[in-house]
């Protein structure tokens, strides 16, 4: 593609990749538990949704917490703490289990009536020499085909996601898109 950026913020600009932003958005709209898991009712919220079902224990497994059941039946009881790697392991198993189960409920809302509109907002270049601005603005586009980005969200999978909004979303822009592949937040609602 003709307009990646190769050395982003070689003159000052900040901001994040455009696919960040959008699953930092979707981690919002997904909800979840918000008490960290270093605390007790983090640790025992994340932990009784893992376990709630068949389901979900399998998903953890698969998502790396693999654990002895009399390990978990000691947590849970609190009888024992988790070690700071078993922490992280079951923090991120929460994370890959919530996506997947709102995932369907995340693409019914944004494909809803046509699509959900999304407003960019382009990167911060407070920082970059006058002569060597950019001249980019606010923009909004409608997205219109949620399906493959709350996939690749749900996946865990950041290339295909970021592949997914280069070229399906930004893409849409018209001949400018890569001037809002990096941006200081990306954000919409359903």
């Amino acid at each position: 593609m003709p307009e990646r950026n190769i050395d982003f913020g070689k003159f000052g600009a900040r901001g994040i990749r455009g696919s960040d932003a959008v699953a930092r958005q979707l981690d919002v709209l997904g909800g979840g538990i918000a008490t960290p898991v270093t605390a007790r009712r983090g640790l025992m919220a994340r932990l009784h949704y893992l376990t709630k079902s068949a389901h979900s224990r399998q998903a953890a497994k698969d998502a790396g917490l693999t654990v002895t059941p009399r390990t978990l039946t000691a947590w849970l009881e609190g009888r024992r703490r988790p070690s700071k790697a078993n922490l992280e392991r079951i923090d991120t198993a929460y994370r890959v289990v919530r996506r997947h189960n709102v995932a369907r409920h995340l693409l019914r809302r944004l494909n809803a009536g046509g699509g959900t509109r999304v407003e960019i907002h382009p990167l911060n270049q407070s920082q970059v020499p006058r002569p060597l601005q950019r001249v980019v603005e606010y923009r909004t586009v409608n997205v219109r085909r949620w399906d493959r980005i709350v996939g690749s969200w749900a996946a865990g999978d950041h290339q295909g996601l970021d592949e997914v909004w280069t070229t399906e979303v930004l893409w849409d822009l018209g001949s400018q898109w890569g001037q809002y592949e990096y941006v200081t937040n990306v954000g919409f609602a359903a």
